[in-house]
């Protein structure tokens, strides 16, 4: 079994175990995070849906952040990666909204941030938000990499939130 299977059935485990479910944004991830939720059986009494906001369109349409509301946030930050997992909470009616925003490469993104570089975010019962950079810039490999870190911190703030 793979790290991100271990982490998706720990996860199942805690949420099922607690009644509690989660929706997910991701960008750069690209899907990854909410099929590895969904590849444990039993997903449906968790999982109510994700998004990949890839684009500042997809992010218009399913996300409904208007940054304009939002001085100075920028996509690729904590603070775009905490709104992103409460518009997926919301928009979904989950106990849990969980979000990941970054590049993955092979070359950085237009807000500066290099190749690597992804922010993830947890909102409900508790809110966390952190920086992953991996120095790399193998796109497939930083997305990996990406949800498997995504994953991880879902985990950690899940079971300190017991």
């Amino acid at each position: 079994m793979t790290r991100i299977a271990e982490l998706a059935e720990s996860i199942s485990t805690l949420l099922k175990g607690r009644g509690e479910t989660v929706g997910v944004s991701e960008s750069s991830s690209g899907g990854l995070v909410s099929a590895a939720l969904l590849a444990v059986p039993g997903a449906s009494a968790y999982f109510m849906g994700g998004m990949v906001v890839y684009t500042g369109a997809a992010r218009d349409a399913f996300a409904q952040i208007d940054l304009n509301d939002h001085p100075g946030v920028r996509s690729s930050s904590e603070p775009f990666a905490l709104l992103c997992a409460n518009a997926a909470r919301t928009r979904l009616g989950t106990i849990w909204g969980l979000a990941e925003t970054g590049a993955a490469g092979p070359t950085g993104n237009r807000y500066g941030d290099d190749a690597g570089h992804t922010c993830i975010a947890v909102t409900g019962p508790s809110d966390h938000a952190e920086t992953l950079e991996t120095g790399k810039s193998d796109r497939a490999e930083n997305m990996e990499l990406f949800t498997e870190k995504t994953l991880e911190v879902f985990e950690r703030v899940l079971k300190a939130s017991d």
